[in-house]
């Protein structure tokens, strides 16, 4: 199911990436604090102080538009750049900038409380799980395996199955942790203790997959 994150712009002047921000910031919000079912587009356009029908020239409808919410929420943390593998930077580098910026995600208090959201909403609506999987989950673990294919075809690691790894990265790094978070029972990992787990899950991965 692709991802259409916003209707497309036709003639004239480009869409107010002001206004778009304010909905999505709104839409965050709402979505989190109120639940899917209970957030109508015209509460986004409150929030957000627009029109209802400048909501509908940005995205086409409340599916779209969660979607969009749900990457900018990513977004936020794991820009796009974090996927890339720039010339001179080593790889242990890249791989603890992203290390950092998904464990501070994960353990947000949005993030947290959407997927709390998530796992009520999942088994009655099949529909909008894969709308969310697809916007977050899956498309960091998509990014993250295209890094790591350029990264094994580099030599720095010797990784066979990039899409399996970039699994284990993301599922060492959430760990017991972000269950207990989840659950109500723990207290997210800060300063020290978030930075000492960052670097043994990147210490260890690298040492799993590098070259004999």
């Amino acid at each position: 199911m692709p991802n259409k994150l916003s209707a497309p712009n036709g003639p004239g002047r480009p869409k107010d990436l002001a206004k778009r921000q304010a909905i999505l910031d709104a839409a965050k919000t709402l979505f989190v604090s109120k639940g899917y079912a209970s957030t109508s587009m015209d509460a986004v356009a409150a929030e957000a102080g627009v029109s209802k029908l400048t909501v509908y020239s940005h995205f086409n409808d409340k599916e779209t538009l969660f979607s969009a919410a749900v990457v900018a929420k990513c977004e936020e943390q794991l820009p796009p750049l974090f996927f890339e593998l720039p010339p001179g930077v080593a790889v242990e580098t890249v791989l603890l900038n992203i290390a950092r910026g998904f464990h501070q995600l994960i353990n947000s208090d949005e993030s947290v409380n959407l997927h709390r959201l998530m796992m009520t909403l999942g088994s009655q609506d099949p529909k909008l799980a894969q709308i969310f999987f697809e916007a977050g989950p899956q498309r960091m673990v998509l990014g993250m395996e295209r890094l790591l294919t350029r990264i094994d075809q580099s030599g720095a690691l010797r990784i066979d199955n990039p899409h399996n790894a970039a699994e284990h990265f993301f599922c060492l790094l959430k760990g017991a942790g972000n269950f207990r978070l989840l659950y109500g029972c723990g207290e997210p990992p800060e300063g020290d203790a978030a930075e000492s787990h960052v670097r043994e899950v990147v210490g260890l991965f690298m040492r799993a997959y590098r070259p004999d």
